[in-house]
């Protein structure tokens, strides 16, 4: 069992004053320092450093994180994202992912969430289709879900129908995760009353991109406590307009960010939410708070998956979730909207590191576990769970040219 402490840390939790302190890891949760035996390994950060708890990406596709993006013909955008899914599968970006085996994929879509500091994430895939994958991955892509694509006559149909998918998620405490007004035709506009009509409305409930809700709309998720997830660089990309988040937000909506997948989204989460901010601003002529927006990828992405006593803050007697970066910016929230994966210096999944300096492997003893591997990035070598670079020499054999994916911050040796 691992035990640390992390000395010396700016800890950062929603809820919380910022402070310069100690953070305990006793096996997969955070503990008070009395709780830690006299063994245990001390690991100074030098009031260098932002301690947070790591980035929770609400919604992504882990079969389909592949580039380049494929989007509407120039000058014109999708209706809804019918047209977006016939175009994907006549690309060549569709024909060149195709080499790979779908496991390939999701192990990419791994390291996409572990390179931007994200240790919780959501496939929006049926579980026949990423069961046995999903525990292979190395960070956390919850299992504990139930699901639809959406609530139209030409959605996918995904799992066993959208009324047992949402009793279920509400007999076993799950959300209940979909699409909803993902476009701007008839049906998509009416998403929202159409689940209503099925008496599917509730806290379970967590809603993908929402572009198309109305005022009305807004506040019926807000009163029904159920939680979206923008996705604004996805939305932008295809359609040209996004969820209206500023109204979302005053109404008291549970927002949270994803990704969508590469296919149409932006490279990772430290990437959204550098966009969403942005588009926030020439939106609104106004800013989105950077704590706003550290809430809204922890405690916020906690809460729509029904996981807020288990991850989301620093609090102890919750899973060893941390995510370490350079402190750049004295503004610890500022500063995470200004990271980039270079500026990750350690990531604990459940207690474990995953990712990190090579300074912190006196948390292993001083040696690397099995199963790890070291890479450079930039000029930093970090060790990893895993091993990435093979897996990119994979990719690279199999396409046959040295493919370049931006959320992979280091070149195989």
């Amino acid at each position: 069992m691992l035990e640390y402490v992390l000395k010396n840390g700016m800890i950062v939790s929603p809820g919380k004053e910022v402070h310069t302190g100690d953070l305990g890891v006793k096996g997969d949760k955070i503990v008070p320092l009395g709780g830690i035996a006299g063994s245990y390994k001390k690991i100074s950060l030098r009031k260098k450093s932002f301690v947070y708890p790591s980035l929770i990406n609400t919604h992504d596709h882990l079969q389909g994180n592949y580039r380049p993006a494929v989007g509407p013909k120039k000058g014109s955008f999708y209706l809804t994202w019918l047209p977006w899914d016939n175009d994907l599968k006549a690309s060549k970006t569709y024909e060149e992912r195709s080499k790979l085996s779908r496991e390939e994929l999701y192990a990419l879509s791994g390291y996409k969430c572990l390179f931007s500091g994200v240790t919780t994430v959501n496939d929006h895939f049926p579980h026949d289709l990423n069961s046995n994958i999903l525990p292979t991955l190395p960070i956390r892509a919850i299992e504990e879900y139930c699901l639809a694509h959406e609530s139209t006559s030409y959605d996918l149909k995904w799992g066993e129908g959208i009324e047992v998918e949402h009793s279920r998620a509400v007999k076993n405490n799950w959300p209940f995760i979909t699409h909803l007004s993902e476009g701007f035709d008839n049906e998509a506009m009416n998403n929202l009353e159409t689940l209503e009509k099925m008496n599917i409305l509730d806290d379970h409930c967590l809603f993908v991109h929402c572009i198309g809700f109305s005022d009305s709309d807004i506040n019926k998720v807000a009163k029904a406590g159920a939680s979206v997830s923008w996705c604004g660089f996805s939305n932008m990309f295809m359609f040209n307009v996004t969820a209206k988040v500023r109204k979302m937000i005053k109404a008291g909506v549970n927002v949270t960010i994803g990704t969508d997948s590469s296919a149409t989204g932006s490279a990772n989460l430290l990437a959204e939410m550098k966009y969403d901010r942005d588009l926030y601003r020439n939106l609104y002529g106004e800013d989105l708070s950077a704590e706003k927006m550290f809430e809204m990828v922890t405690i916020n992405a906690a809460k729509a998956f029904r996981m807020q006593d288990k991850v989301g803050t620093l609090d102890e007697g919750k899973l060893g979730d941390i995510l370490v970066l350079k402190a750049k910016n004295e503004n610890p929230y500022e500063n995470l909207i200004d990271s980039s994966m270079k500026d990750v210096e350690l990531l604990i999944l459940a207690g474990t590191p995953i990712y990190g300096e090579m300074r912190f492997i006196d948390i292993f003893d001083g040696s690397l576990p099995k199963g790890y591997t070291q890479i450079k990035v930039g000029s930093k070598a970090m060790f990893v769970k895993g091993d990435p670079a093979a897996l990119y020499r994979t990719v690279r054999d199999k396409v046959g040219f040295k493919k370049k994916l931006d959320y992979l911050p280091f070149e195989p040796a």
